[in-house]
């Protein structure tokens, strides 16, 4: 399973700029809400499309791999 770590990118992206960013400022880079961007960091099951995680790539100044980490599915 594929997984968003949005609040882990947030803080590199910090650490790489030594610009903190909130939501709101995130969600203005973006175009996205700040509720969504709150889903995406929260919500394990979030199903976001490809042009989201694209323009969070691109106003965090990172590639997908500091977005997106495969987890092990969790078998019952």
């Amino acid at each position: 399973m594929l997984r968003i770590f949005l609040k882990e990118a947030m803080h590199d992206f910090e650490r790489r700029s030594g610009c903190k960013l909130t939501y709101e400022q995130l969600a203005a880079a973006t175009g996205l809400s700040v509720s969504t961007l709150q889903s995406i960091a929260s919500r394990a099951a979030y199903n976001p499309r490809l042009s989201t995680i694209s323009t969070l790539c691109e106003a965090l100044d990172c590639g997908p791999e500091i977005l997106l980490r495969r987890t092990p599915i969790k078998v019952k």
